[in-house]
């Protein structure tokens, strides 16, 4: 009796360290492909004034504005580089806009970072691992509140809903639409299993 407990507790501990090593293999393989990802496309980050209704509500109307008035500027955008390039020039402009859509109440700024760390995040017909991307950040007055996040480039949070992510996409080879779309068998465990080791080297940096 005593002995199959023991053989049984083995089996469990064996099945646990295959669980652990196929997830940390999972997080590494999308761990490449993140990066590979993030070298191809500019997050927008819009970060609301307060969590209050109305503040909140405003932040998605300057997500809104900001994202189509954006679109044309990067058509001619092959590249993250050239993407850059463009909201680079435009983002006095687009502080002015995401001002204006929010009624002239409140100070907007516009930024691009570099290196800014995302969860995971799932949209209607796509989503997206965690990891450190290039973000076009869009801050209303002290940036208090939630923040919204998405695609500026490529476009893929604009256009037609009959579109599909491999159309709006654009250089993004097979195997990452898969992975963005859920057509990769396991992408959410994956996702997760990345978030994990993402949120494990952000900890050792602070130690």
């Amino acid at each position: 009796m005593v002995h199959e407990k023991r053989d049984r507790l083995r089996h469990w501990e064996i099945s646990l360290l295959f669980g652990l090593a196929f997830a940390m293999v999972a997080a590494l393989w999308v761990a490449g492909q993140q990066k590979s990802l993030a070298e191809q496309m500019v997050r927008l980050h819009v970060v609301a004034v307060s969590d209050s209704e109305e503040d909140q509500a405003v932040k998605l109307l300057v997500r809104d504005a900001v994202l189509d008035s954006a679109s044309p500027w990067l058509e001619g955008a092959a590249t993250q580089e050239e993407a850059m390039a463009v909201l680079a020039e435009h983002l006095p402009e687009l502080a002015r806009i995401g001002a204006e859509a929010a009624g002239g109440q409140v100070e907007v700024t516009a930024s691009l970072e570099e290196d800014v760390w995302f969860p995971t995040k799932e949209y209607d017909d796509f989503a997206l691992p965690a990891g450190r991307y290039a973000a076009l950040r869009i801050t209303l007055g002290e940036g208090e509140g939630h923040n919204w996040w998405c695609v500026v480039f490529p476009p893929l949070c604009l256009g037609s809903v009959s579109e599909s992510v491999a159309e709006k996409a654009g250089n993004f080879s097979e195997d990452q639409v898969q992975l963005v779309t859920g057509e990769s068998e396991g992408y959410v465990v994956k996702f997760k299993a990345m978030e994990l080791l993402g949120e494990l080297e952000q900890w050792l940096e602070r130690g």
